[in-house]
């Protein structure tokens, strides 16, 4: 089962920042936890992040859900400059709910100059029937909420011109 959980906002700030903030910037201030969910601490294997086709191991710390350390592999499945992000997160080192990956998808729609429309697009794949119900409630409260804190982050590194550690 597949669930799908969108959440738009608005960026005043350059298509670009709009576009590489979420992906280029350290993920650690953009994952910074929330409820079960663990903060991010740094990542590895990233040498080529950023380019379709690359991944990197993620790590988090210690959390009511997570023993800290790896915690999932993140993957650029497509990138159309200053239009559209796929990501993939899974390999998953923990059990996630009975989720088997989580794709992500980042569009920006340059609405006028520094106005961008963000789509924040997450479907997350869920691998065990009887728990159906619960991944569907759970995409449609908790990880709203956690997008939603997601989103203010980039917002803030976007407007601050945080630097872009890939590129």
């Amino acid at each position: 089962m597949t669930t799908s959980v969108i959440v738009k906002t608005i960026y005043n700030c350059s298509l670009e920042r709009a576009f590489k903030t979420p992906i280029l910037c350290d993920v650690s201030k953009v994952h910074t936890g929330y409820g079960i969910m663990p903060r991010v601490t740094h990542c590895s294997n990233d040498e080529h992040w950023g380019q379709p086709g690359y991944s990197k191991r993620v790590y988090v710390a210690k959390s009511l859900t997570q023993k800290g350390g790896w915690a999932s592999n993140d993957k650029v499945i497509e990138r159309v400059e200053n239009c559209y992000w796929k990501i993939e997160v899974g390999d998953f080192k923990s059990w996630m709910l009975g989720f088997s990956k989580f794709v992500g998808e980042w569009k920006t729609t340059e609405l006028e100059t520094n106005t961008i429309l963000i789509e924040y697009t997450y479907t997350l794949h869920s691998d065990i029937v009887l728990l159906y119900p619960l991944n569907w409630l759970f995409a449609k409260t908790f990880w709203r909420r956690y997008m939603k804190r997601v989103l203010h982050n980039v917002k803030v590194l976007a407007s601050g011109n945080e630097p872009y550690i890939y590129s």
